[in-house]
């Protein structure tokens, strides 16, 4: 029993001094980073009222999220399990400013499921958003920034996956399916089950070239090339063609700004669909089965909140963007000093710290050696002053 005090509920995790700094300094990049992209940084509460934290989000956000009962006023609340939302409607209620918006956010969320198997229930998200713009522009610029994230963190040359939801859209509603033959073609089309598009496509009464048209899409995924097949394929379908022009138009502003991003398509890769608009875009790693970070369009989430806006905007957990990087911290080394009442040593460690030192006193009876605390130097008063010598 006494162990069991000791263990962390499943998914939740502590991060250990070393970790800790290695995280940090990438916080810290990463803030940066967006900083110089222009992305203010907000800071959304950590628990609010349901009501106001699930507005505008789908069910699966609202099985993700904790929910406890405030002891003052008895009305449920929630733990955030995704600041996009929160975003969104600091964007349409708070500022209301006319014109493109950015802004970004890194802090824990909390979940009840972790996303993959031995996951974290805990991410530390960072995100950035970009409102009130609708276009490829804005969906090239919120891309480019997350290639420039991942080669912070020192992940080169990601494979990049992009896909368009329009591309389905069109070719659906050119066969009017309604919302269930929708879902059931689309989970079939999410796990490339051709016989299963065959045989629902058939069972509707779907025309043969608009069943080939949709049967296509398994086939469409690769380089550049892909877009070109698909627009010869889909020449009839304007909502479909719609969809391919807005993918080329991110891809040739995503290529020259980052040439080294593997940039492929999979016109089938619907992940999200009932949540993205537009382009959505997912970066892999090898050695990693799932998205290292993703995003995508996702217009109309300010709807919500009293004002509808265009959105786009990517998101990523800083813990697995450090594991699958290589995130280098220097070691920092310090000045071990001594506990004395002396002026002049108070004066000197104050100094020291105001440029910047690091500076651990050694504390009377402790055993431990300046190794011990990180130090590789020492403060010692010789001639009647202190002064820093460097350990042997």
């Amino acid at each position: 029993m006494a162990r069991d005090r000791w263990l962390l509920p499943e998914g939740i995790e502590e991060t250990l001094p070393a970790e800790a700094r290695r995280l940090e300094a990438l916080r810290r990049a990463v803030l940066d980073l967006f900083d110089r992209w222009g992305y203010e940084l907000v800071m959304p509460p950590l628990i609010e009222y349901l009501e106001a934290l699930l507005t505008g989000v789908g069910r699966e956000m609202d099985l993700q999220t904790f929910k406890l009962t405030d002891q003052l006023t008895g009305r449920l609340m929630g733990i955030r399990a995704d600041m996009t939302p929160q975003a969104a409607r600091i964007d349409a209620h708070y500022l209301k400013r006319e014109g493109a918006v950015r802004l970004c956010y890194l802090a824990p969320v909390l979940r009840t499921r972790p996303e993959n198997l031995a996951g974290s229930r805990e991410p530390l998200q960072l995100g950035a958003e970009l409102f009130g713009h609708h276009g490829p522009e804005s969906d090239a610029e919120v891309m480019g920034l997350m290639l420039a994230t991942l080669a912070l963190a020192g992940i080169r040359r990601p494979h990049v996956d992009l896909a368009h939801v329009g591309v389905f859209r069109g070719l659906a509603e050119a066969a009017g399916l309604d919302g269930d033959h929708r879902d059931e073609l689309l989970d079939a089309l999410q796990r490339k089950a051709r016989s299963e598009v065959e045989s629902s496509l058939r069972s509707w009464s779907v025309p043969a070239s608009l069943s080939g048209a949709i049967l296509g899409m398994l086939e469409l995924n690769g380089g550049p090339e892909v877009l070109e097949r698909a627009r010869k394929e889909y020449t009839r379908y304007p909502l479909a063609l719609e969809a391919i022009s807005e993918l080329e138009a991110i891809a040739r502003r995503v290529a020259a700004e980052s040439p080294d991003a593997e940039l492929c398509f999979d016109l089938a890769e619907l992940g999200g669909y009932h949540y993205y608009t537009g382009a959505m875009f997912s970066a892999f790693v090898p050695g990693r089965g799932r998205a290292i970070a993703k995003g995508g369009r996702y217009d109309g989430i300010g709807r919500a909140f009293g004002r509808d806006r265009a959105a786009t905007g990517f998101g990523a957990d800083l813990r697995e963007l450090a594991r699958a990087g290589d995130v280098r911290v220097e070691p920092r080394g310090g000045i071990a000093a001594p506990v004395d009442e002396d002026a002049q040593l108070a004066e000197e460690i104050a100094s020291l710290r105001a440029a910047g030192e690091r500076v651990v006193r050694k504390l009377p009876g402790d055993g431990a050696t300046p190794a011990d605390l990180g130090c590789d130097r020492e403060l010692v008063r010789r001639n009647g002053r202190w002064t820093v010598t460097k350990l042997s």
